[in-house]
């Protein structure tokens, strides 16, 4: 089945593009790699799904990820209504082959329960036919995610 012309992030990235795009902090260690990535490499469509969501108004909210000058709550929330009003970003709905996917995943001895979430969003992006982009290398040895590493 061919992918859809999705894209689905982790919220790291939104964040970074956000406070990068809108407060000029070039200086963030990934605001070059998201810029180019969002520039030139992303599809047409992005996607959010609950966690991303969480993600995002986590991470934006951190001092310590926004190098001191976090969200307020009201401020993230904000952001994510702003990258949600955008015409190519959507907040996409868990198929109903999610669980069964993710059950496929992790299901066996050897599964590290530090990896629920992870393997809780590739099972979505696979679920649905999305790609996942991050900066996070771990994902590459979830199969058969189709992933674009960020690095």
């Amino acid at each position: 089945m061919p992918r859809k012309n999705w894209t689905f992030h982790r919220g790291v990235q939104s964040a970074v593009r956000y406070r990068s795009h809108h407060s000029g902090d070039e200086n963030h260690e990934h605001h070059r790699r998201a810029r180019v990535y969002w520039e030139k490499e992303s599809l047409a469509k992005l996607g959010f799904c609950r966690v991303t969501m969480l993600s995002f108004l986590r991470l934006a909210t951190n001092s310590k990820v926004m190098k001191n000058r976090p969200f307020t709550a009201s401020q993230a929330w904000t952001a994510y209504q702003a990258f949600r009003a955008l015409p190519e970003v959507e907040l996409l709905n868990e198929s109903l082959k999610l669980e069964a996917t993710m059950t496929k995943l992790t299901d066996r001895a050897d599964f590290p329960s530090f990896r629920w979430i992870d393997n809780y969003l590739a099972a979505f992006a696979i679920s649905t036919n999305s790609r996942l982009v991050s900066f996070d290398s771990d994902f590459q040895s979830i199969k058969p995610l189709h992933f674009f590493h960020l690095y």
